[in-house]
C-alpha cells in the first residue's frame, strides 16, 4: 500500500530552520580542485509540518539558503499527539536506519544530530530515537522521514478502516 503523502505550502507557516550538516566538496579540473559548500537543512512549523533540503553553491550562506529553499518545497505534516509519536516505528534510506519510539512527558528528545534536527522542527517534545546503521546525514534524515511518514495516527487508522473511533482502540 503506497503511503498518501500529505503536501504542506510552506507560505502560509511560521518556519524555524536548523542546519543539519554542511559539507566542502571539491570538483577537480585541469587547474587543481575546485571547492564548493553543500549543506542540508531541516525546516518546520513546531506543529507537525516539516522538511528538508540540499543546497549547493560556493559560498556557505548561499548554500544554506538554497537549501531553505528547497526544503520549504519538500513540506509534508507528519502525525504529532500530545508532543510524542502515536507509535513505535522503523525507518529505512539507503544505509540509514532509524528506530523512533514514543515517550511519556518529560522525557525530552532522546536522538542523535540529524535525527534531532527532524524530530525537533516537526514539534515533538518527548521521543526515544535511535539511529542504527549509517551516520551519514543525508541517509539518517531520509530515514527518519520515512519512519514518520509511516505513521499513523488514530483518527488516520479509523478512517482508513471505516469504522469509529472507539472500535480502533477495542479491537
Amino acid at each position: 500500500m503506497k503511503q498518501d503523502i500529505k503536501k504542506v505550502k510552506s507560505t502560509d507557516l511560521e518556519l524555524t530552520e536548523k542546519v543539519v550538516a554542511i559539507k566542502r566538496v571539491a570538483k577537480v579540473v585541469k587547474g587543481g580542485r575546485r571547492f564548493s559548500f553543500s549543506a542540508i537543512v531541516v525546516v518546520g512549523d513546531g506543529n507537525g509540518s516539516v522538511g528538508y533540503g540540499l543546497g549547493k553553491a560556493n559560498e556557505v550562506t548561499d548554500a544554506i539558503t538554497k537549501g531553505i529553499d528547497d526544503a520549504k518545497k519538500n513540506m509534508v505534516k507528519v502525525p504529532v499527539l500530545k508532543g510524542t509519536v502515536p507509535h513505535a516505528m522503523k525507518g529505512k534510506y539507503g544505509g540509514g536506519n532509524v528506530l523512533i519510539k514514543p515517550a511519556s512527558k518529560g522525557t525530552g528528545v532522546i536522538a542523535g544530530g540529524a535525527m534531532r534536527a527532524v524530530l525537533e522542527s516537526a514539534g515533538v517534545h518527548d521521543v526515544l530515537a535511535k539511529s542504527q546503521g549509517s551516520s551519514n546525514p543525508h541517509n539518517v534524515v531520509k530515514a527518519t522521514f520515512d519512519a514518520l511518514l509511516k505513521m499513523r495516527d488514530a483518527y488516520t487508522v479509523a478512517e482508513q478502516r471505516g469504522v469509529s473511533l472507539s472500535k480502533v482502540f477495542n479491537g
